[in-house]
């Protein structure tokens, strides 16, 4: 038996030597100490010995074992270092390699706009408030006044779901909602998309973006409206900005206007952005008419209001002189990479 363990231990010491990897020492230990191991056999054969032979045995054995836990031990440690360097000489990093150039994006031109638009109109205290793209025709048409014989009621004008709902022409539903919710005073905005049955050109598109507003409240006049309209364009286009107000129809305001700025490319000079008449077209305003505030309930006797629609991509298109409203939706990087 003495002799077997010397055997076993110079065999353990020579596989051990040799072992190349993690797997080597491993089936080694399994080779020698595991469960039908050799040193392990040994240990299990003591019982057929005298006393003494056991305990002569025995130290012998835990000595044989000791020595080969110190050199497996030892060997896995030394096989780990190896590893860890080979894997860091793999994984060297050049510093004096040019990095990833990473494509940072941008906000598209609506949104800013977009943004700009309700930064002002909240700096005058208007709260925003939102309204479902897929509307009803009474909200969208009867409750804003329009007569039933109205051009934008024909389905080669409006997208229809069924014969009551529609995708919204407008974001003056938003008033009929807001006028049934609440009470006065009341002081809103309703940024949003909607659709009109249009063929994509250069200044029309089938999907945009409007910003419309509302105020009730007892003792509003026109001067009120001129007010907000002629802060909010100072505060767009720049201090030195004005307006003027043409006479216009529409059917959920009277007296309603068209309202214009002066170029902001030539300061009223005449440009080609202005076409030559030193005044562009911003927006559609008006008093709110008495029968849209009796859809919400509303006494027109105490109380009056005025409202007011914005196209943003007109906006933009002017602030931004771009001259396509289809440059917008093409998804195009180099167009809106120019806006960062």
């Amino acid at each position: 038996m003495q002799e077997r363990l010397k055997e076993i231990l110079e065999e353990s010491k020579a596989q051990l030597e040799k072992a190349a990897s993690l797997q080597d020492a491993e089936e080694t230990r399994i080779k020698v100490l595991g469960k039908k191991g050799a040193l392990t056999e040994i240990l299990k054969s003591m019982g057929k010995l005298s006393p003494d032979e056991r305990k002569e045995l025995g130290q012998a054995a835990n000595q044989v074992r000791a020595e080969i836990e110190g050199l497996l031990a030892e060997t896995v440690n030394n096989l780990k270092e190896k590893e860890k360097a080979a894997k860091f000489a793999a994984e060297v990093i050049d510093v004096t390699e040019p990095g990833k150039v990473y494509s940072l994006g941008t906000k598209h031109p609506l949104t800013i706009t977009m943004e700009e638009i309700s930064k002002v109109f909240k700096s005058m205290g208007f709260s925003l408030v939102e309204g479902p793209e897929v509307e009803t025709v009474f909200n969208n048409f009867d409750g804003l006044n329009a007569p039933a014989d109205h051009p934008a009621r024909d389905w080669t004008d409006t997208f229809y779901i069924s014969e009551k709902t529609l995708l919204r022409t407008q974001t003056s539903p938003v008033q009929v909602r807001t006028l049934q919710k609440q009470k006065p005073p009341i002081r809103v905005f309703a940024p949003g998309r909607t659709f009109r049955c249009d063929t994509p050109d250069a200044t029309h598109s089938p999907m945009f973006h409007q910003v419309e507003g509302l105020v009730v409240d007892e003792g509003i006049t026109m001067a009120d409206l001129k007010g907000v309209l002629d802060s909010f364009a100072k505060q767009m286009f720049g201090p030195e900005t004005k307006t003027k107000f043409r006479p216009h129809h529409f059917p959920f305001t009277e007296p309603s206007a068209e309202m214009d700025v002066s170029c902001f490319k030539c300061g009223g000079k005449g440009c080609r952005v202005c076409k030559g008449s030193g005044w562009i077209e911003i927006l559609g305003c008006g008093m709110v008419h008495p029968n849209v505030l009796k859809v919400g309930g509303i006494d027109t006797e105490k109380y009056t209001g005025f409202a007011f629609g914005v196209g943003v991509e007109r906006v933009a298109m002017l602030k931004y002189e771009i001259d396509d409203i289809r440059l917008f939706f093409e998804n195009d990087m180099r167009f809106i990479e120019q806006f960062k």
